[in-house]
C-alpha cells in the first residue's frame, strides 16, 4: 500500500518501515468499525494514526472528538464522558450532553485511557459491548453508534498485573492494535524532522533556517531522545531563537541535549523486572508496616512463652525489640519475671495488659493524607507530590476517607 498520499494529507515526516506500518495499519482498518489500540511512548505521534482512521472511515462526515482521559479529575469524569442530568451533584444546573452521545455517529479518540479510573472503566466496557451509557443521575439507559479509538504510553499488560487497568476491557480494546515506533528506532528520519523543524522555525522567527555539521547529524542519531519528536522539536526551536551561528556543531549542540536518562521505558517490549524505581513511596510504607506488624507478632509470642514459664525455644526477639526487653534472674525456680525499664519495685503487682496497637491500612494512610494537607495548609498539588501519588488520586482518597 502506497503511504505517501496519506503523509503529504496530514504532514507526517519520515521514511521509516515501523512508521509506514503503523500508517498502513490505521489506513487499512478504517473502513471498519472494530476498536483500534494505539501504543507508543509519550511524544511519538500517536496523535495522528485516529486521524487518519476517521478520515479513511464511513463517519469521515461525522463529529471527531479527541479525550485527554488524564486530563479530566476522576470526580468528573464519567460526567465529561457520559454525561449528567440536572441535580445529580452539586453545580449540575442543567443536563448536559457527555461526548459518547455528542459523537454519534462519529468518532471519539481516548488519549491515555490508561490513566482512567476502574468505575469509568466499567461504564466505558458496556458501551463498547452494546453501545449503551446512562448518564450520571439517571436510570435510562441511551444508544449511541460511535467508534472508539484508544491511546496509550503504558504497559498495558503491567497495568493489569497491578490491577489498575480491566483485563476484558484491554482485549475489547485491542482489537487492533497498532504501534508506534519511538524516535531512536527511527534514526534515519532524524535529519528529515530536524531540516523539516529548522524550516518551520525559520518561516516563524524570520530567520535562516539552522543546518547541521556531520558531528552534530552523528549526535542527533545517536542521542536516545526519551522524549521523542516531541523533544526534537523543543531542541530546534530553542537554538533558532538561540544561537547566532546557524551552522550548528557538535559542541554547540550538547549544550542542549540533557543527560540521557531511562524514565521513560517502550510499551512495547517485555515487561521489565520491577525494582525500587518501579516501586512507590506509598508501597514501600506499606511494606515497612507489614513487617512492623510481623515483629510485634513475633514479639508477643515470645512474651506469652515467658509468661508461661516455658523456653522460648529457637525463635529469637526481633532485633529492633531487644533493648526494650530485659530479663533479670528468676528468683523461684520454674518462675520467670518480666521487667519493664524504668520498673524499680519487684514486689509490685502488674497487671500485664494487652495493647492492640492499631496497623489498619487505612488509618495510616489517613493519618498521613492528613499531615500532608496540614505541612502544605491544603494544598492538594503540593500534598499529593509529599505522598507519591497523583492529585486525582488524592481528590478521590479524601472523598472515600470523608477527611474535611
Amino acid at each position: 500500500m502506497n503511504v505517501q498520499p496519506i503523509k503529504q494529507r496530514f504532514s507526517i515526516i519520515g521514511t521509516s518501515p515501523g512508521l509506514d506500518r503503523a500508517i498502513e495499519i490505521a489506513a487499512q482498518v478504517a473502513p471498519t468499525d472494530l476498536s483500534v489500540l494505539i501504543q507508543g511512548e509519550s511524544g511519538s505521534g500517536k496523535e495522528v494514526l485516529p486521524q487518519i482512521v476517521h478520515a479513511y472511515s464511513a463517519r469521515k462526515h461525522g463529529p471527531y472528538i479527541a479525550v485527554n482521559c488524564g486530563a479530566i479529575p476522576e470526580g468528573t469524569i464519567d460526567s465529561e464522558l457520559f454525561g449528567h442530568e440536572k441535580g445529580s451533584f452539586t453545580g449540575a444546573h442543567e443536563a448536559r450532553k457527555g461526548y459518547f452521545e455528542v459523537a454519534n455517529g462519529g468518532t471519539i479518540f481516548l488519549d491515555e485511557v490508561g490513566e482512567l479510573p476502574l468505575t469509568t472503566q466499567v461504564r466505558l466496557l458496556r458501551v463498547l459491548e452494546t453501545g449503551e451509557f446512562i448518564r450520571v443521575g439517571s436510570s435510562k439507559a441511551q444508544k449511541t453508534n460511535v467508534r472508539v479509538v484508544a491511546a496509550t504510553n503504558v504497559n498495558m499488560l503491567q497495568a493489569i498485573q497491578r490491577g489498575t487497568f480491566r483485563e476484558d476491557l484491554y482485549y475489547r480494546l485491542n482489537t487492533v492494535p497498532i504501534h508506534v515506533p519511538p524516535l531512536r528506532e527511527r534514526k534515519e528520519d532524524i535529519h528529515l524532522l530536524f531540516r523539516y523543524f529548522a524550516q518551520e522555525a525559520a518561516t516563524r522567527y524570520k530567520a535562516p533556517p539552522l543546518t547541521l555539521t556531520d558531528e552534530a547529524l552523528g549526535l542527533l542519531k545517536g542521542y536516545r531522545w526519551p522524549g521523542n519528536v516531541r523533544q526534537l522539536r523543543n531542541i530546534v526551536e530553542q537554538m533558532s531563537v538561540i544561537e547566532q551561528t546557524r551552522e550548528i556543531d557538535g559542541n554547540t549542540l550538547r549544550q542542549y541535549l540533557p543527560e540521557e536518562t531511562s524514565a521513560l521505558v517502550p510499551v512495547s517490549g517485555g515487561a521489565p523486572a520491577l525494582g525500587l524505581d518501579s516501586i512507590s513511596e506509598r508501597e514501600l510504607i506499606y511494606k515497612f508496616l507489614f513487617d512492623m506488624k510481623n515483629d510485634l507478632s513475633a514479639l508477643k509470642e515470645q512474651v506469652r512463652t515467658l509468661l508461661a514459664g516455658q523456653p522460648l525455644g529457637a525463635q529469637p526477639v526481633p532485633p529492633a525489640y531487644r533493648e526494650e526487653i530485659f530479663i533479670p534472674p528468676a528468683t523461684t525456680p520454674g518462675t520467670v519475671s518480666i521487667r519493664m525499664p524504668g520498673e524499680v519495685d519487684a514486689s509490685e503487682d502488674i497487671d500485664h495488659t494487652e495493647v492492640e496497637e492499631s496497623l489498619s491500612l487505612e488509618e495510616k494512610e489517613k493519618e498521613m493524607i492528613r499531615k500532608a494537607l496540614a505541612k502544605h495548609r491544603n494544598k492538594r498539588k503540593n500534598a499529593a507530590q509529599e505522598l507519591g501519588i497523583s492529585e486525582r488520586t488524592l481528590y478521590r482518597k479524601i472523598k472515600e476517607y470523608g477527611i474535611p
